[in-house]
């Protein structure tokens, strides 16, 4: 694979986007706040919890690890 996807990363600066606080994700996600900066650390999510807080930002995270598949396979 050529590239990767920082999945943390891109669930930070869509959280930042939208205004939205690593408070109100952990309240969302019935988890403590430092869980929350975990995640924007990580490369690699359980998909349950990716497809989860898709929902909640109203994103679909999926999208980048399609692109980077369409883009590899070219």
């Amino acid at each position: 694979m050529k590239e990767s996807v920082h999945i943390g990363e891109l669930i930070k600066a869509k959280m930042q986007e939208d205004g939205r606080s690593a408070s109100w994700l952990a309240e969302k996600l019935h988890c403590d706040r430092s869980n929350i900066y975990r995640i924007y650390r990580t490369h690699h999510i359980d998909t349950e919890q990716l497809l989860y807080i898709s929902t909640l930002l109203s994103h679909d995270f999926f999208s980048h690890y399609s692109s980077l598949l369409s883009a590899n396979s070219k």
